[in-house]
């Protein structure tokens, strides 16, 4: 498993997706979609998002960092 962090290719809004499929070994489009299925259940899935694309670190910051 790769490292969590949001990439600079492959966004859609703020690659908080992309960055959950490379984590899991999924495609971006399939981890979009479940993320879209998941809304409509009862639960604080958008605030998880928001929390994920706030806390995240972008992929070319992390890059910097090292």
């Amino acid at each position: 498993m790769s490292s969590l962090a949001r990439p600079a290719q492959d966004r859609m809004i703020a690659g908080v997706c992309a960055a959950l499929a490379r984590r899991f070994g999924t495609s971006a489009t399939t981890m979009r979609v479940l993320f879209l299925l998941s809304c409509l259940l009862p639960g604080p899935q958008f605030l998880l998002y928001l929390a994920l694309w706030i806390f995240l670190p972008s992929e070319s910051k992390s890059r910097t960092a090292w």
